[in-house]
């Protein structure tokens, strides 16, 4: 119907002058087809009253003629058809900001000056007929999906001052005939595909105050010294497009210029000493280069400059003092360079600094005192040097913190009062130093951490129980402690860490129970309790914790049973519970049934079908009578009766021996060999090595077979079931070997051999588990009434600790 209607205003057209407004409106209605919009954005344009056309959203009017549309950030979709060009006084037509797409087509706007349609997902090219628009001086088309080569066209635009190409998918080189644009003061075209070398010709444009060239683009050589003839620039912005080459010191005759950005390529050589002259700087960022040398003493002129970014290159020497004196300066990052000396005592004492990033360089001293002087600076990041001394106390009272990064230094003493409470904080790193003293409680109720996402603490020295107020960090997400000093009860309060997903307590002296309360953190994924004092039984209340995927209790005290629903836990990928006290049946639903034996290696009551130990057997304990006093005296001078005699004996000995000629052989039979010198030669050749260590080269003997790897061979033909030694047990043994001694060599001799060396048990624990095993004297159940056997299906404690006459 709506298109019935615009034909029938088309025939009425034909009635009226060209030159009306309803001609205007008549265009107007049929552009209005192309369009598609969900919200009542364009129902002001009712073609059935084209003479009200002046007043429809978007339009303006001059002498009864459309002269203006602006339909930006309306939320347009469609297309822009061809019939626009009908609007022959139209002087501004802003499209920007909707989702327009297809072609669009422009011509015969001769009195078209600005032209904006950025932000949207037009596409093809931007080869108009440039000639019927000669009066343009604004051309936007940021942001599109424009692609082509660079139009040559826009050249003959010679009022056109401000040009916007960038954002797009142009390819090719930039036309050299730019540089004939002299009017131009905007000129961007990064963010394309543009390859080739940057045509020395745009330093004819010497109007142009903003120039983009960078993002995405790929240009080859270096930075054209033409450059310094633009004398008008504020805005120089040549970042990430792999220049290579020196930065020209011709730069520096740009004394208007404010910003600098020159980051992300492959600039080498020096800083030119001539950029000190760019009295007015405000932004220099020559970054993530390959820069070297020292900073030039000339930049103590850039009193204007509050960013200065020198990082990822490879500068070296002491950040100058006059640095901390620039009174201006908002941000400082020098990180991954080759920086020495110390940090400026002053940085900081002009007021202003807000971010100071320093790390990963070689850098000595202490951290200057006044970094916060204003409560200004939000991120201080200083890891990976070798600072020595306390963290400054005045970083306590800092409320404007954000990010803290001081790991991997030489920091010692205490963490200031307070300093882990701050509001603003979401990021602490202090590990790997050498910080003492306590983790302190929120002494300052007012002060609640409640943004803090992220706390390592670990390799420390740090000491003493953890606080109660460790509840207030609401938001935490990755809390490390491991490595430390701590000792005493895991507070109850840490339940209360609702977001926590990565929780590692170990190798801390943590005792008594494992908090019930821990279950409750339902967002935990990585608990790692390993390596404390840790008591008591496992809490089934860590079921409750439904993504947990890792989970590490080995070598503590814990005791009892394995709780049955961490058993049918489906999330756990990993679960280390070695070395404990634990007893009784393992679980053997869920992801248990896929756990290594060694992760529930050292505890001698368990059993189960993992381990290769089934439960329907009883474990025998000695009870050894107490030796009475008399009788261990006289074992002891047995005892030395018995060395005397030795001692006669070999003194004896030794004297005959010196009667013998000392020149006598002794002769050995031996028996005769049927090898010769080539057989064991063929048999030194690289294909039959199957190990290398401190002692030489090992080779196959016996019937292994060329090259073949013994733990291999083992794995296989026992296909790692202890059940299935017997089938490598040397035939040449006497038959009354005993197999469940073989058994439980075979046992461990696997977990030495596990393809993950976390997964291995220390020589301690092999001797441990050797000793584990209990041989029982076979005699007549009447002569042994002490023995007491107990069903480890029930899950009770038991003591397989022997006398030494006992152990194997």
């Amino acid at each position: 119907m709506a298109l019935v209607l615009v034909l029938v205003l088309f025939s009425l057209l034909g009635t009226c002058s060209s030159s009306s407004l309803i001609s205007d409106a008549l265009v107007l209605a049929s552009l209005k087809q192309g369009f598609w919009f969900a919200d009542p954005v364009l129902n002001s344009w009712d073609v059935s009253n084209p003479s009200s056309a002046c007043l429809w959203v978007g339009i303006k009017c001059e002498k009864n003629r459309v002269v203006s549309i602006n339909l930006s950030n309306l939320n347009l979709s469609g297309s822009v058809l061809p019939v626009i060009s009908g609007l022959d006084r139209l002087v501004n037509l802003s499209l920007d900001g909707n989702n327009l797409s297809g072609d669009i087509m422009l011509a015969n706007l001769t009195r078209l000056r600005s032209l904006n349609i950025s932000n949207n997902e037009l596409n093809g090219n931007l080869d108009w007929d440039y000639s019927g628009l000669m009066n343009v001086e604004v051309l936007d088309a940021y942001n599109n999906n424009f692609t082509a080569l660079l139009p040559l066209g826009i050249s003959s635009l010679k009022k056109i001052k401000y040009l916007d190409l960038g954002g797009n998918f142009f390819y090719g080189e930039i036309p050299t005939v730019y540089g004939d644009l002299i009017g131009l003061e905007y000129l961007q075209v990064a963010g394309n595909d543009l390859r080739g070398k940057i045509p020395g010709e745009l330093g004819n444009l010497t109007n142009l105050k903003q120039l983009y060239l960078g993002y995405y683009n790929v240009f080859e050589g270096d930075i054209p010294k033409e450059l310094g003839n633009l004398v008008n620039l504020v805005h120089l912005d040549l970042s990430r497009c792999e220049l290579d080459g020196q930065i020209p010191p011709h730069l520096a005759n740009l004394r208007s210029l404010n910003t600098l950005f020159l980051h992300t390529n492959r600039l080498s050589g020096p800083i030119p000493k001539q950029l000190g002259n760019l009295t007015g700087l405000v932004y220099l960022d020559l970054s993530n280069n390959a820069l070297t040398g020292e900073i030039p003493y000339e930049f103590i002129n850039l009193k204007q400059l509050s960013l200065l970014n020198l990082f990822m290159n490879k500068l070296h020497g002491s950040i100058p003092d006059f640095v901390a004196n620039l009174p201006n300066l908002e941000t400082v990052q020098m990180f991954m360079n080759n920086f020495t000396g110390v940090i400026p005592e002053t940085l900081g004492e002009n007021g202003k600094i807000q971010l100071l990033d320093l790390s990963s360089n070689k850098l000595t001293g202490t951290i200057p005192q006044g970094l916060c002087s204003s409560n200004l600076l939000q991120k201080l990041i200083l890891f990976k040097n070798f600072l020595f001394g306390p963290i400054p106390e005045s970083l306590g009272t800092c409320l404007s913190l954000i990010k803290v990064r001081l790991g991997e230094n030489y920091l010692n003493g205490s963490i200031p009062d307070g300093f882990l409470y701050l509001p603003q904080l979401n990021l602490v790193e202090l590990q790997n130093n050498h910080l003492s003293g306590k983790f302190s409680e929120n002494r300052n109720s007012s002060l609640r951490p409640e943004k803090l996402g992220q706390l390592n603490l670990s390799n420390n020295l740090l000491s003493g129980s953890l606080p109660s107020s460790i509840s207030n960090f609401s938001s935490l997400q990755i809390l490390l402690l491991r490595d430390n000093q701590f000792s005493g009860q895991i507070p109850a309060t840490i339940g209360e860490l609702n977001q926590v997903l990565t929780l590692d307590l170990s190798r801390n002296g943590f005792s008594d129970d494992i908090p019930p309360e821990m279950g409750k953190c339902s967002h935990l994924t990585y608990l790692d309790l390993s390596q404390n004092k840790l008591s008591g039984h496992i809490p089934p209340e860590i079921a409750e914790i439904r993504i947990l995927n890792y989970l590490n209790l080995s070598r503590n005290h814990l005791n009892q049973t394995i709780p049955k629903s961490i058993g049918v836990m489906k999330s756990l990928t990993v679960a280390d519970f070695s070395f404990n006290d634990l007893s009784g049946k393992l679980p053997e639903m869920g992801q248990f049934a896929y756990f290594n034996a060694s992760s529930f290696a050292g505890n001698p009551c368990l059993c189960g079908l993992v381990l290769n130990n089934p439960c329907n057997f009883t474990s025998i304990t000695v009870r050894p009578k107490k030796v009475p006093g008399d009788f261990k005296l006289l074992f002891a001078l047995g005892l030395l009766l018995c060395s005397l005699v030795f001692a006669i004996a070999a003194i004896i000995k030794a004297r005959s021996l010196k009667k013998t000629d000392s020149n006598s052989w002794k002769l050995t039979a031996f028996q005769k060999l049927n090898y010769k010198i080539s057989d064991l030669l063929d048999c030194m050749k690289d294909s039959n090595v199957i190990g290398r260590g401190g002692a030489g080269i090992v080779r196959p003997v016996g019937d292994f077979g060329d090259g073949v790897d013994i733990v291999q061979w083992t794995k296989q033909v026992t296909s790692g079931h202890k059940e299935q030694v017997i089938k490598i047990v040397d035939h040449r043994l006497p038959s009354t070997i005993p197999l469940k001694e073989a058994k439980h060599v075979f046992f461990i001799s696997m977990l030495c051999v596990q393809e993950n060396s976390v997964e291995r048990p220390t020589m301690r624990e092999v001797v441990q588990m050797l000793c584990e095993f209990p041989r029982v004297n076979h005699q007549s159940p009447s002569s042994t009434p002490n023995h007491q056997p107990k069903n480890l299906d029930e899950g009770e404690n038991c003591n397989l600790k022997l006398p030494p006459d006992l152990l194997v």
